[in-house]
């Protein structure tokens, strides 16, 4: 009985992707032909791109999410530099819980999207469409909504009704479909990768619904790793790009965190590629015995240029066999407790290895810990050496 339910919501959810495709009647936009665009052709506007992190999500500074801040963090300024950096696209981190309708008295509307706050959240796309960049709406919610997600069919539901809504809104006549991107949610969290693979599903086609044309980008489960993207198998649309994320190895990449692995914050001057000295000294700081193990093993991995292209080729042969486009929309490296050069060494081994595969990326991230500038006094300054890097201008 359970396989026959699970088949009849698979077929359901199928002939809505089908119905979305052909038309909808409850979507807006134009209809998807494939002879028109393929999502392989847009992918072609996200070959290098920075992520604009800090503004609509993941905002800790003291002002919170309110207009002062969504005004000011990120300015016309901070678009045109990435703009003569040589960046083609920008993906915008927007956590949708201050836009998510619960209602009082159990009178939950999350398709009725503020219209002040989406105001801000469409200022911010217009801005960095009209400096001739493409966009990428990534909804970026924080780890107590996934875990509602992650649990809750309901809810589900509910944040399906959200995406329909907002996918709806940028699929009319006033956003450049061509440049509009919408990407599901950011490192879904869900341990159960089986779980996400039907949400995901579930999401994207009420997404479908609401935008018939417009591209969407998917993701694997937990913190979209590649491993994780290579484990699912394409949703049933034409008219996806799909994406992981790539840290590897976080050891290295998030030395001195004070997130993730409680002993990362002990790390300092790990280097790369890696090297049984480099990792002796660093784990000489780490109080754990069993973490410390972690660290000089670190040093006989033979983290380097081949090893980071060996992830990549498995990556891209994934998206070769199913016929799909494939792209990076994060790396990075934190930047306070990392030596430059290695920082700069591993960004140019992980673009360079991207390139060579065809997968086009997304640096993380713009103004932030892992940044390629650093602001003072509102002043944004590049880094020469990550610009470097990243084989930009």
């Amino acid at each position: 009985m359970k396989l026959r339910i699970a088949f009849l919501l698979l077929t359901g959810l199928a002939a809505s992707f089908a119905a979305a495709q052909t038309g909808h009647p409850g979507g807006s936009g134009s209809v998807f032909n494939p002879n028109h665009y393929s999502p392989f052709a847009r992918a072609q506007k996200l070959k290098r791109g920075i992520n604009a992190s800090g503004w609509f999500a993941q905002v800790y500074d003291k002002r919170g999410y309110t207009p002062e801040h969504f005004q000011t963090w990120t300015t016309a300024d901070d678009i045109a530099l990435i703009k003569s950096m040589g960046f083609d696209h920008v993906r915008l981190s927007i956590n949708p819980q201050p836009m998510f309708n619960e209602g009082m008295f159990n009178e939950r509307e999350p398709n009725k999207i503020p219209t002040e706050y989406l105001g801000y959240v469409d200022a911010a796309v217009k801005m960095i469409l009209d400096h001739g960049l493409a966009v990428v709406i990534d909804l970026h919610p924080e780890s107590d909504f996934k875990a509602r997600l992650a649990k809750d069919d309901e809810f589900v539901e509910r944040f399906a009704d959200f995406w329909r809504a907002l996918a709806a809104h940028y699929s009319t006549s006033e956003w450049d479909a061509d440049r509009v991107f919408l990407e599901i949610m950011n490192e879904p969290e869900f341990t159960d990768r089986y779980r996400w693979l039907g949400v995901q599903m579930k999401l994207a086609a009420a997404m479908r619904e609401g935008a018939p044309a417009l591209t969407i980008i998917a993701a694997g489960a937990r913190w979209s790793d590649d491993d994780d993207l290579i484990f699912q198998e394409p949703l049933r649309d034409p008219n996806i790009i799909y994406n992981f994320h790539f840290y590897e190895p976080h050891i290295f990449t998030h030395q001195g965190a004070t997130w993730g692995s409680n002993y990362w914050r002990w790390l300092r001057g790990l280097g790369y590629p890696s090297s049984p000295e480099s990792a002796e000294r660093a784990a000489a700081l780490v109080p754990d015995e069993v973490d410390r193990l972690r660290v000089i093993r670190y040093g006989s991995e033979h983290w380097d240029a081949a090893r980071i292209d060996a992830e990549m080729k498995q990556a891209a042969e994934w998206a070769r066999r199913r016929g799909v486009p494939l792209m990076c929309d994060e790396f990075g490296v934190y930047r306070d407790y990392a030596d430059p050069q290695d920082r700069a060494a591993w960004l140019h081994d992980v673009r360079t290895a991207l390139e060579r595969n065809g997968i086009g990326w997304t640096m993380w991230d713009y103004s932030g810990s892992f940044g390629v500038v650093t602001k003072k006094d509102g002043k944004a300054v590049a880094d020469d050496g990550v610009l470097r890097a990243l084989g930009m201008k």
